[in-house]
Protein backbone atom coordinates (compact mmCIF):
# COMPACT_ATOMS: atom_id res chain seq x y z
CA UNK A 1 0.00 0.00 0.00
CA UNK A 2 2.55 2.62 0.70
CA UNK A 3 4.64 1.24 -2.02
CA UNK A 4 1.47 2.20 -4.27
CA UNK A 5 0.49 5.16 -2.83
CA UNK A 6 4.43 6.00 -3.63
CA UNK A 7 4.56 5.06 -6.92
CA UNK A 8 0.80 6.69 -7.81
CA UNK A 9 2.25 10.01 -6.57
CA UNK A 10 5.05 9.82 -8.55
CA UNK A 11 3.29 9.26 -11.56
CA UNK A 12 0.76 11.97 -10.75
CA UNK A 13 4.17 14.69 -10.80
CA UNK A 14 5.45 13.56 -13.92
CA UNK A 15 5.02 15.62 -16.42
CA UNK A 16 2.04 15.00 -18.77
CA UNK A 17 0.82 12.21 -16.58
CA UNK A 18 -2.59 11.54 -15.82
CA UNK A 19 -3.86 10.99 -12.48
CA UNK A 20 -6.46 9.25 -10.53
CA UNK A 21 -9.77 11.17 -10.24
CA UNK A 22 -9.56 10.67 -6.48
CA UNK A 23 -5.89 12.43 -6.63
CA UNK A 24 -6.93 15.33 -8.73
CA UNK A 25 -10.01 16.19 -6.56
CA UNK A 26 -7.57 16.10 -3.67
CA UNK A 27 -5.18 18.83 -5.49
CA UNK A 28 -8.24 20.46 -6.30
CA UNK A 29 -8.91 20.74 -2.30
CA UNK A 30 -5.68 21.76 -1.53
CA UNK A 31 -5.97 24.56 -4.05
CA UNK A 32 -8.82 26.18 -3.00
CA UNK A 33 -8.22 26.01 0.46
CA UNK A 34 -4.38 27.43 -0.32
CA UNK A 35 -6.56 30.63 -2.29
CA UNK A 36 -8.73 31.08 0.55
CA UNK A 37 -5.86 31.44 3.15
CA UNK A 38 -4.24 33.76 0.29
CA UNK A 39 -7.59 36.01 0.67
CA UNK A 40 -7.87 35.60 3.71
CA UNK A 41 -4.41 36.54 4.54
CA UNK A 42 -4.99 39.68 1.86
CA UNK A 43 -7.93 40.77 3.59
CA UNK A 44 -5.89 40.49 7.17
CA UNK A 45 -3.43 42.96 5.32
CA UNK A 46 -6.05 45.59 4.48
CA UNK A 47 -7.84 45.36 7.96
CA UNK A 48 -4.08 46.00 9.21
CA UNK A 49 -3.23 48.83 6.81
CA UNK A 50 -6.15 50.54 7.72
CA UNK A 51 -5.96 50.33 11.37
CA UNK A 52 -2.45 51.94 10.73
CA UNK A 53 -3.57 54.48 8.69
CA UNK A 54 -6.12 55.41 11.07
CA UNK A 55 -3.90 55.27 13.92
CA UNK A 56 -1.76 57.97 11.87
CA UNK A 57 -4.48 60.10 11.44
CA UNK A 58 -5.82 60.10 15.34
CA UNK A 59 -1.97 60.70 15.70
CA UNK A 60 -1.95 63.74 13.57
CA UNK A 61 -5.64 65.25 14.91
CA UNK A 62 -4.22 64.74 18.22
CA UNK A 63 -0.88 66.57 17.30
CA UNK A 64 -2.57 69.43 15.72
CA UNK A 65 -4.49 69.76 18.74
CA UNK A 66 -1.85 69.56 21.36
CA UNK A 67 -0.66 72.26 19.18
CA UNK A 68 -3.06 74.57 19.33
CA UNK A 69 -3.55 74.05 22.77
CA UNK A 70 -0.01 74.96 23.95
CA UNK A 71 -0.54 77.97 21.42
CA UNK A 72 -3.30 79.16 23.98
CA UNK A 73 -1.47 78.02 27.05
CA UNK A 74 1.22 80.47 25.76
CA UNK A 75 -1.26 83.59 24.89
CA UNK A 76 -2.68 82.77 28.43
CA UNK A 77 -1.42 84.75 32.27
CA UNK A 78 -2.07 82.59 34.66
CA UNK A 79 -0.06 81.26 37.37
CA UNK A 80 -1.45 78.88 39.14
CA UNK A 81 1.32 79.18 41.85
CA UNK A 82 0.65 83.04 42.63
CA UNK A 83 -3.09 83.72 44.81
CA UNK A 84 -4.61 86.94 43.95
CA UNK A 85 -3.66 87.38 40.72
CA UNK A 86 -5.81 85.60 37.99
CA UNK A 87 -6.85 85.70 34.33
CA UNK A 88 -10.33 86.70 33.62
CA UNK A 89 -10.62 87.36 29.96
CA UNK A 90 -7.86 87.16 26.73
CA UNK A 91 -8.88 88.28 23.45
CA UNK A 92 -6.02 87.15 21.86
CA UNK A 93 -6.30 87.44 17.83
CA UNK A 94 -6.62 91.17 16.20
CA UNK A 95 -7.19 91.69 12.20
CA UNK A 96 -4.40 90.53 10.43
CA UNK A 97 -3.97 94.26 8.56
CA UNK A 98 -3.63 95.68 12.10
CA UNK A 99 -0.32 94.18 13.07
CA UNK A 100 2.69 92.45 11.84
CA UNK A 101 2.07 88.92 13.36
CA UNK A 102 6.21 88.22 13.03
CA UNK A 103 6.54 91.46 15.24
CA UNK A 104 7.97 91.01 18.98
CA UNK A 105 4.78 91.73 21.23
CA UNK A 106 4.64 95.14 23.16
CA UNK A 107 2.82 94.36 26.89
CA UNK A 108 1.53 97.27 28.12
CA UNK A 109 0.63 97.34 31.70
CA UNK A 110 -2.53 99.63 33.28
CA UNK A 111 -5.06 99.41 35.82
CA UNK A 112 -8.42 100.01 35.36
CA UNK A 113 -10.28 101.27 38.61
CA UNK A 114 -14.38 101.85 38.52
CA UNK A 115 -14.10 105.55 39.63
CA UNK A 116 -11.31 106.18 36.57
CA UNK A 117 -12.45 103.45 34.00
CA UNK A 118 -12.86 106.39 31.47
CA UNK A 119 -9.39 106.98 31.83
CA UNK A 120 -7.60 103.68 31.45
CA UNK A 121 -10.00 103.62 27.70
CA UNK A 122 -8.35 107.32 26.72
CA UNK A 123 -4.94 106.31 27.01
CA UNK A 124 -5.41 102.70 25.54
CA UNK A 125 -7.05 104.41 22.80
CA UNK A 126 -4.39 107.00 22.64
CA UNK A 127 -1.77 104.33 22.26
CA UNK A 128 -3.34 101.83 20.01
CA UNK A 129 -4.16 104.94 17.44
CA UNK A 130 -0.17 106.14 17.46
CA UNK A 131 1.27 102.69 16.72
CA UNK A 132 1.18 99.64 14.57
CA UNK A 133 3.23 97.58 16.89
CA UNK A 134 2.19 94.56 18.48
CA UNK A 135 0.62 95.71 21.54
CA UNK A 136 -0.77 93.23 24.15
CA UNK A 137 -2.70 95.48 27.17
CA UNK A 138 -2.95 93.92 30.20
CA UNK A 139 -5.51 95.63 32.19
CA UNK A 140 -5.45 95.02 35.60
CA UNK A 141 -9.44 95.73 37.58
CA UNK A 142 -11.29 94.31 40.70
CA UNK A 143 -13.27 91.56 39.81
CA UNK A 144 -16.36 94.03 39.95
CA UNK A 145 -15.33 96.37 37.75
CA UNK A 146 -14.66 93.55 34.96
CA UNK A 147 -18.02 93.82 33.26
CA UNK A 148 -18.11 96.91 32.96
CA UNK A 149 -14.50 97.29 31.53
CA UNK A 150 -15.08 94.08 29.05
CA UNK A 151 -18.26 95.73 27.78
CA UNK A 152 -16.89 98.64 26.88
CA UNK A 153 -13.35 97.26 25.05
CA UNK A 154 -15.41 95.64 23.20
CA UNK A 155 -16.89 99.17 21.10
CA UNK A 156 -16.36 99.30 18.16
CA UNK A 157 -13.66 101.35 17.65
CA UNK A 158 -11.48 98.75 20.34
CA UNK A 159 -12.56 95.89 19.09
CA UNK A 160 -9.61 94.73 17.22
CA UNK A 161 -7.41 95.72 20.25
CA UNK A 162 -5.53 92.26 21.51
CA UNK A 163 -6.00 92.35 25.87
CA UNK A 164 -6.16 90.94 28.79
CA UNK A 165 -8.42 91.02 31.95
CA UNK A 166 -6.45 90.17 35.20
CA UNK A 167 -8.31 90.49 38.58
CA UNK A 168 -6.03 92.09 41.72
CA UNK A 169 -7.12 89.83 44.78
CA UNK A 170 -6.79 92.72 47.41
CA UNK A 171 -5.25 90.07 50.26
CA UNK A 172 -2.38 90.68 48.28
CA UNK A 173 -1.48 93.73 50.31
CA UNK A 174 -2.94 92.25 53.86
CA UNK A 175 0.02 93.67 56.65
CA UNK A 176 2.03 95.68 53.73
CA UNK A 177 -0.38 98.66 53.53
CA UNK A 178 -2.06 100.82 56.49
CA UNK A 179 -4.48 103.34 55.83
CA UNK A 180 -3.50 107.24 56.37
CA UNK A 181 -6.43 109.65 56.46
CA UNK A 182 -4.21 112.29 55.23
CA UNK A 183 -2.91 109.81 52.40
CA UNK A 184 -6.46 108.61 50.34
CA UNK A 185 -4.42 106.73 48.13
CA UNK A 186 -2.91 104.38 50.53
CA UNK A 187 -6.24 102.37 50.15
CA UNK A 188 -6.70 102.04 46.51
CA UNK A 189 -5.22 98.90 45.51
CA UNK A 190 -4.03 98.63 42.47
CA UNK A 191 -1.76 101.55 42.66
CA UNK A 192 0.01 98.55 43.70
CA UNK A 193 -0.38 96.56 40.69
CA UNK A 194 3.01 98.01 39.55
CA UNK A 195 5.01 95.87 41.67
CA UNK A 196 3.65 92.53 40.67
CA UNK A 197 4.89 92.90 37.12
CA UNK A 198 6.26 89.59 36.49
CA UNK A 199 3.40 88.00 37.86
CA UNK A 200 1.18 89.68 35.33
CA UNK A 201 3.06 89.17 31.92
CA UNK A 202 5.26 85.57 33.13
CA UNK A 203 6.27 84.92 29.71
CA UNK A 204 7.30 88.63 28.75
CA UNK A 205 11.22 89.56 29.16
CA UNK A 206 9.78 93.14 29.09
CA UNK A 207 7.08 95.70 29.83
CA UNK A 208 6.06 98.87 30.19
CA UNK A 209 3.69 99.81 32.91
CA UNK A 210 1.54 103.52 33.12
CA UNK A 211 -1.08 105.19 34.85
CA UNK A 212 -4.15 105.50 33.61
CA UNK A 213 -4.18 109.28 33.45
CA UNK A 214 -1.88 109.54 30.83
CA UNK A 215 -2.51 110.10 26.70
CA UNK A 216 0.29 108.47 24.41
CA UNK A 217 0.86 110.43 21.30
CA UNK A 218 4.02 108.82 20.09
CA UNK A 219 4.43 105.24 18.79
CA UNK A 220 4.82 103.07 22.16
CA UNK A 221 7.21 100.90 20.46
CA UNK A 222 10.10 104.04 21.12
CA UNK A 223 9.56 103.84 24.60
CA UNK A 224 9.42 100.20 24.96
CA UNK A 225 12.65 100.02 23.11
CA UNK A 226 14.34 102.06 25.63
CA UNK A 227 17.44 100.90 26.71
CA UNK A 228 18.34 99.84 29.86
CA UNK A 229 21.81 99.46 31.08
CA UNK A 230 23.49 96.04 32.46
CA UNK A 231 22.22 95.33 35.63
CA UNK A 232 19.21 97.62 35.71
CA UNK A 233 15.46 96.42 36.08
CA UNK A 234 13.59 99.30 35.20
CA UNK A 235 13.83 102.57 33.85
CA UNK A 236 12.10 106.07 34.81
CA UNK A 237 11.84 109.58 34.44
CA UNK A 238 13.69 111.67 36.83
CA UNK A 239 11.72 114.47 38.59
CA UNK A 240 14.70 116.96 38.58
CA UNK A 241 15.95 116.29 34.92
CA UNK A 242 12.83 115.85 33.10
CA UNK A 243 11.54 118.24 30.72
CA UNK A 244 8.15 118.92 32.17
CA UNK A 245 10.02 119.91 35.34
CA UNK A 246 12.19 122.20 33.73
CA UNK A 247 9.42 124.33 32.22
CA UNK A 248 7.09 124.15 35.53
CA UNK A 249 8.89 123.89 38.73
CA UNK A 250 11.55 126.27 40.30
CA UNK A 251 12.67 126.43 43.44
CA UNK A 252 10.01 123.34 44.15
CA UNK A 253 12.06 122.37 47.34
CA UNK A 254 11.79 118.77 48.49
CA UNK A 255 9.00 117.47 46.56
CA UNK A 256 11.44 115.99 43.55
CA UNK A 257 13.61 114.72 46.26
CA UNK A 258 14.28 111.44 48.55
CA UNK A 259 13.29 113.58 51.37
CA UNK A 260 10.12 114.16 50.18
CA UNK A 261 9.07 110.57 50.22
CA UNK A 262 11.26 108.80 53.59
CA UNK A 263 11.60 109.97 56.99
CA UNK A 264 15.04 110.47 57.14
CA UNK A 265 14.49 111.38 61.25
CA UNK A 266 13.86 106.91 60.95
CA UNK A 267 17.31 105.27 61.83
CA UNK A 268 16.22 102.01 59.08
CA UNK A 269 16.44 104.60 56.66
CA UNK A 270 19.40 106.58 57.80
CA UNK A 271 21.50 102.75 57.54
CA UNK A 272 20.56 102.71 53.62
CA UNK A 273 22.86 105.37 53.63
CA UNK A 274 20.70 107.30 50.64
CA UNK A 275 21.54 111.31 50.40
CA UNK A 276 18.50 112.89 50.83
CA UNK A 277 18.89 115.36 48.09
CA UNK A 278 18.99 112.27 45.55
CA UNK A 279 16.85 113.27 42.61
CA UNK A 280 13.38 110.93 42.79
CA UNK A 281 12.09 109.32 39.78
CA UNK A 282 8.05 109.34 38.79
CA UNK A 283 6.91 105.95 38.87
CA UNK A 284 3.76 106.34 36.69
CA UNK A 285 5.35 105.54 33.88
CA UNK A 286 8.32 103.23 33.34
CA UNK A 287 9.93 100.01 31.05
CA UNK A 288 10.82 96.96 33.16
CA UNK A 289 13.49 94.45 32.11
CA UNK A 290 11.31 91.76 33.40
CA UNK A 291 14.45 88.87 33.39
CA UNK A 292 16.53 91.29 35.79
CA UNK A 293 13.48 91.97 37.73
CA UNK A 294 12.74 88.64 38.60
CA UNK A 295 16.35 87.60 39.16
CA UNK A 296 17.22 90.66 41.75
CA UNK A 297 13.15 89.55 43.60
CA UNK A 298 12.33 93.37 43.30
CA UNK A 299 8.60 92.42 43.93
CA UNK A 300 9.50 90.79 47.16
CA UNK A 301 12.08 93.73 48.00
CA UNK A 302 9.25 95.96 47.25
CA UNK A 303 6.81 94.10 49.64
CA UNK A 304 9.50 94.03 52.28
CA UNK A 305 9.77 97.74 52.47
CA UNK A 306 6.04 97.73 52.50
CA UNK A 307 6.08 95.77 55.55
CA UNK A 308 8.74 97.41 57.68
CA UNK A 309 6.57 100.96 56.63
CA UNK A 310 3.13 99.16 58.39
CA UNK A 311 5.95 98.25 61.37
CA UNK A 312 7.96 101.28 61.47
CA UNK A 313 6.60 104.06 59.43
CA UNK A 314 9.15 104.91 57.30
CA UNK A 315 7.70 107.23 54.84
CA UNK A 316 7.54 110.86 54.76
CA UNK A 317 4.41 112.62 56.94
CA UNK A 318 4.12 115.15 53.85
CA UNK A 319 4.76 112.32 51.28
CA UNK A 320 5.01 114.39 47.98
CA UNK A 321 3.68 111.69 45.75
CA UNK A 322 1.97 108.17 45.52
CA UNK A 323 2.30 105.61 47.93
CA UNK A 324 4.04 103.78 45.74
CA UNK A 325 6.74 106.31 45.31
CA UNK A 326 9.02 105.08 48.83
CA UNK A 327 9.57 101.76 48.19
CA UNK A 328 10.88 101.83 44.28
CA UNK A 329 13.23 104.88 45.62
CA UNK A 330 14.66 102.41 48.07
CA UNK A 331 15.31 99.38 45.90
CA UNK A 332 16.26 101.06 42.86
CA UNK A 333 18.04 103.64 44.47
CA UNK A 334 21.39 104.48 41.86
CA UNK A 335 20.24 101.54 40.28
CA UNK A 336 17.47 102.62 37.41
CA UNK A 337 17.90 103.74 33.91
CA UNK A 338 15.99 106.45 32.73
CA UNK A 339 13.92 106.79 29.59
CA UNK A 340 13.44 110.09 27.22
CA UNK A 341 11.85 113.06 29.33
CA UNK A 342 9.34 113.53 26.49
CA UNK A 343 7.47 110.02 27.20
CA UNK A 344 6.45 111.32 30.92
CA UNK A 345 5.55 114.93 30.31
CA UNK A 346 3.65 115.61 33.71
CA UNK A 347 2.21 118.11 36.22
CA UNK A 348 -0.81 118.50 33.76
CA UNK A 349 -3.26 117.21 36.74
CA UNK A 350 -1.55 120.40 38.87
CA UNK A 351 -1.76 124.08 38.45
CA UNK A 352 1.53 123.98 37.29
CA UNK A 353 0.42 122.40 33.84
CA UNK A 354 -1.75 125.50 32.97
CA UNK A 355 2.11 126.86 32.33
CA UNK A 356 2.40 124.57 29.34
CA UNK A 357 2.70 126.01 25.73
CA UNK A 358 0.52 124.81 23.27
CA UNK A 359 3.80 123.61 20.87
CA UNK A 360 5.64 122.06 24.10
CA UNK A 361 2.25 120.05 24.96
CA UNK A 362 1.87 118.82 21.12
CA UNK A 363 5.63 117.52 21.05
CA UNK A 364 5.10 115.60 23.99
CA UNK A 365 5.12 111.86 23.20
CA UNK A 366 3.15 111.09 26.70
CA UNK A 367 1.51 113.35 28.74
CA UNK A 368 0.61 112.73 32.19
CA UNK A 369 -2.32 113.88 34.03
CA UNK A 370 -0.32 113.35 37.76
CA UNK A 371 -2.22 115.41 40.58
CA UNK A 372 -4.89 115.86 42.05
CA UNK A 373 -6.86 117.33 38.72
CA UNK A 374 -7.79 114.43 36.17
CA UNK A 375 -8.79 115.18 32.60
CA UNK A 376 -11.93 113.88 33.15
CA UNK A 377 -12.85 116.43 35.82
CA UNK A 378 -13.46 119.93 35.22
CA UNK A 379 -9.75 122.34 36.60
CA UNK A 380 -7.24 119.96 34.44
CA UNK A 381 -5.26 121.13 32.16
CA UNK A 382 -5.46 120.84 28.25
CA UNK A 383 -8.48 118.44 28.82
CA UNK A 384 -9.54 118.82 25.06
CA UNK A 385 -6.37 117.04 24.03
CA UNK A 386 -7.54 114.16 26.39
CA UNK A 387 -10.86 114.29 25.31
CA UNK A 388 -9.78 113.63 21.91
CA UNK A 389 -8.52 109.81 22.82
CA UNK A 390 -11.99 109.47 25.08
CA UNK A 391 -14.50 106.88 23.85
CA UNK A 392 -17.81 107.01 25.47
CA UNK A 393 -19.25 104.68 27.94
CA UNK A 394 -21.87 102.58 26.21
CA UNK A 395 -23.46 101.37 29.92
CA UNK A 396 -23.41 105.16 30.60
CA UNK A 397 -22.14 104.60 34.09
CA UNK A 398 -18.97 106.88 33.85
CA UNK A 399 -19.71 110.50 32.44
CA UNK A 400 -17.03 112.87 32.10
CA UNK A 401 -17.71 116.26 34.44
CA UNK A 402 -17.60 119.67 32.85
CA UNK A 403 -18.04 122.83 33.67
CA UNK A 404 -17.28 124.92 30.67
CA UNK A 405 -14.46 123.85 27.65
CA UNK A 406 -10.87 124.27 27.70
CA UNK A 407 -9.73 125.55 24.93
CA UNK A 408 -5.87 124.60 24.30
CA UNK A 409 -5.27 126.35 20.90
CA UNK A 410 -2.87 123.64 19.97
CA UNK A 411 -2.29 123.78 16.08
Amino acid sequence: MNKLDHSTSITCLLPFARCDFRWRGYIRSITNIYVRQKRKMSFRKVNIIILVLAVVFFLLVLHHNFLGLSSLLRNEVSDSGIVGLQPIDFIPNAPHDAVDGRQEEVPVVIAASEDRLGGTIAAINSIQHNTRSNVIFYVVTLNHTADHLRSWLSSSILKSIRYKIVNFDTKLLEGKVKEEPDQGESVKPLTFARFYLPILVPGAKKAIYMDDDVIVQGDILALYNTPLKPGHAAAFSEDCDSASTKVVIRGAGNQYNYIGYLDYKKERIRKLSMKASTCSFNPGVFVANLTEWKRQNITNQLEKWMKLNVEEGLYSRTLAGSITTPPLLIVFYQQHSTIDPMWNVRHLGSSAGKRYSPQFVKAAKLLHWNGHFKPWGRTASYTDVWEKWYIPDPTGKFSLIRRHTEISNIK
